[in-house]
């Protein structure tokens, strides 16, 4: 039974919406009839390039501009009539050894500015994204929506406020909202560039300039890796029918460790040589192996194996990349 009316027709915020998923989703509300998207970000992992395509159709609008400054959304809010909202923003997890305090002012202020708008009457829904990173390394596996919340970072634990001021708001103000929370995603336009970059994209870039892929730590530590696009298809799902205040996962059936996955790569790529192995990130998440049980009664969840996302995400970067290598 769906608790929402649908996204078509609607004019639609996404904050961080020029970054790797944010930009994913943006393509998709446009597909699925959404009447306008607006976009704010910063650009700082994000790239105009993401929201090409999107701005091509005439049904989006962008502005370079940080959410985290409240006057900055209250411009937007003035300008558009906006309907619903989804907050993508975010900085890196590895910016948080960077900068621990920003990372995780980030994080709050985002959310906390988008809720005081809302309980202004402003727009009516948010879905707010979170990260498997709150739970820290698994206590018991899988990793439900009940798992303890244990960040080892100040990135994880900035999100995990922001989780909470969600769900106090929910409670204190019957305000529409609810949290999805993505597990390690991976696919097309995700940050390659600098320490900042995902694992996957880092590795590639490396193999395609000629150098040398790296481990850290032992390698055992896993990932639950998901493909953007079925992410992107679960939360446009989740949109009509998830409960307000509740959270769910949005994961896979893999689990897979650095050591599987950085060979996979170099097969990809027809390399063979030497893996350099470097010392363990501190604070690094161990093991990440989500149960998906509650989406599944949500939606009709639909995942691609991990062996072909991989090899689309791979291409993805072979194409846009290739001059490194030449």
């Amino acid at each position: 039974m769906n608790i929402r009316d649908g996204l078509a027709n609607k004019t639609v915020l996404v904050t961080g919406g020029a970054g790797f998923i944010g930009s994913h989703l943006v393509d998709r509300l446009i597909k699925v009839g959404a009447a306008h998207v607006v976009v704010v970000d910063n650009l700082f992992v994000g790239s105009e390039e993401n929201l090409v395509e999107a701005i091509a159709t005439g049904k989006a609008t962008f502005y370079r501009d940080d959410a985290e400054l409240s006057t900055s959304l209250e411009y937007i809010f003035a300008n558009h009539t906006i309907d619903v909202v989804f907050n993508c923003a975010t900085k890196a997890l590895n910016y948080s050894f960077l900068n621990p305090a920003n990372a995780f002012d980030t994080n709050v202020k985002v959310v906390l500015n988008l809720l005081e708008l809302m309980r202004r009457g402003l727009f009516k829904t948010l879905c707010h994204f979170s990260t498997s990173e709150v739970y820290g390394s698994a206590v018991y596996e899988p990793m439900d929506e009940a798992h303890p919340r244990n960040p080892t970072t100040t990135y994880a634990a900035g999100k995990a406020a922001a989780d909470m001021a969600v769900e106090s708001y929910v409670r204190m103000f019957d305000v529409d909202a609810f949290i999805v929370r993505p597990f390690n995603n991976y696919g097309p336009r995700q940050n390659h560039k600098g320490m900042l970059a995902g694992v996957i994209p880092i590795t590639a870039v490396r193999l395609l300039a000629g150098g040398t892929p790296e481990i850290h730590g032992d390698g055992t530590q896993s990932r639950d890796f998901i493909y953007v696009h079925d992410t992107v298809d679960a939360v446009i799902k989740l949109y009509e029918v998830q409960p307000s205040g509740e959270t769910v996962n949005i994961s896979t059936d893999n689990q897979i460790t650095i050591n599987e996955l950085i060979p996979r790569i170099c097969t990809y790529f027809g390399y063979a040589g030497n893996i350099e192995r470097k010392a363990a990130r501190k604070s690094d998440v161990l093991c990440h192996n989500a149960s998906n049980q509650k989406v599944k009664t949500l939606i009709d969840y639909q995942l691609t194996p991990f062996h072909e996302g991989l090899a689309l995400t791979l291409g993805w970067y072979r194409e846009r990349l290739r001059g490194l290598s030449q």
